[in-house]
Order: structure tokens, then sequence, then C-alpha cells
């Protein structure tokens, strides 16, 4: 486990997992959202498969994503490891809602200095509709890739519960 790609549905604990993961193993972290979204208004970085590209250059490194299609073949072509979040709706819908309301009420600043706001709850973009709408697409891309002969290589361990994630992280 060397080149680790965390992946799951928007909410399911990815960053959380990857810096866990991160720092148990001495692995750099890579947060994708940070390198996506690179100024206000969440503007996206025209840069950003450079960056993808000098990261997984590098012998050791974690991204906590399934990657932007951009740069998604690049990141899983380059992993060793998967580690899969693959949790229902009634694990990771709680997790979103709690998450984006204490941004928005904290006015916490995420990916490039920006925030969420309650103008964007009713965005079909904001987190907590993307996790909902995309869940079962990002599922059917996971178990696609994962049976990809291509991404054969790859050692991906799924996890169906948090419990099974925090035995896990215990265990390393």
């Amino acid at each position: 486990m060397e080149r680790i790609l965390v992946v799951g549905v928007t909410g399911a604990g990815k960053s959380t997992l990857a810096r866990a993961v991160g720092a148990r193993l001495g692995v750099p972290y890579h947060e994708m959202d940070a390198l996506y979204f690179s100024g206000p208004d969440w503007a996206v970085d025209d840069k950003l498969g450079e960056v993808v590209s000098r990261i997984v250059a590098e012998p050791r490194w974690i991204i906590d994503s399934i990657g932007y299609p951009e740069v998604r073949d690049l990141l899983w072509e380059q992993a060793d490891t998967v580690l899969w979040l693959d949790y229902g709706r009634r694990v990771v819908m709680p997790r979103v809602l709690r998450r984006s309301l204490r941004r928005t009420l904290t006015r916490e600043r995420v990916f490039g200095g920006n925030r969420e706001t309650w103008a964007g709850w009713l965005s079909r973009e904001h987190p907590v509709w993307w996790s909902w709408s995309q869940h079962a697409g990002r599922r059917d891309e996971i178990t696609r890739r994962t049976s990809d002969p291509r991404f054969a290589p790859l050692d991906t361990v799924r996890f169906a519960h948090p419990d099974e994630v925090a035995a896990w992280v215990a265990a390393l």
C-alpha cells in the first residue's frame, strides 16, 4: 500500500479515512477537492492534470477520490490500492447533512476559500443533493472499475459499514 485511492460517494468519509491511513502509514495525503477547486466561486484549477500527474509520479501518496473525469484513469492506472467505502444512503446521508449544516452555520472555508451557503442548498451541485443523486451511479462506476481488467492488479478493500473501517484501521 504505497499509492492509495479512497473511493465512495460524497459524504462517505473518504477524507477522514485517507487522513487516518496516511498518518498511520506515513503516506502523503492529497485532498482531491482542494486540488480541483482553486479559487472563489468554485473556480476549477485548469492545471489539475499537471498537478495530479506530479503527485502520482511520487512513490507514495493517498488521494480521497475516484478522480474527476480529466484525471480519473491516470489515478486508477497509478494506484496500487483502492479503499472503497461502499455505504448505503442510510449511512451516508446523515453524515453529509451534518457536515453541510455545520459548514453552512459556521461559514467554514473549504476548497479555494469557498463556503457552503444557504442559497447553495437549492443547487443540484450542493453536496447533499449531489450525494443523493449520484449514489447509485457512483457505486456502479466503482464496481465497473474494480472489475475492469485494466485495474485487476489493484488491491481493492471494500467496506460495507463504518465498523469494518474502524477495525481495519486499528489493525494497520
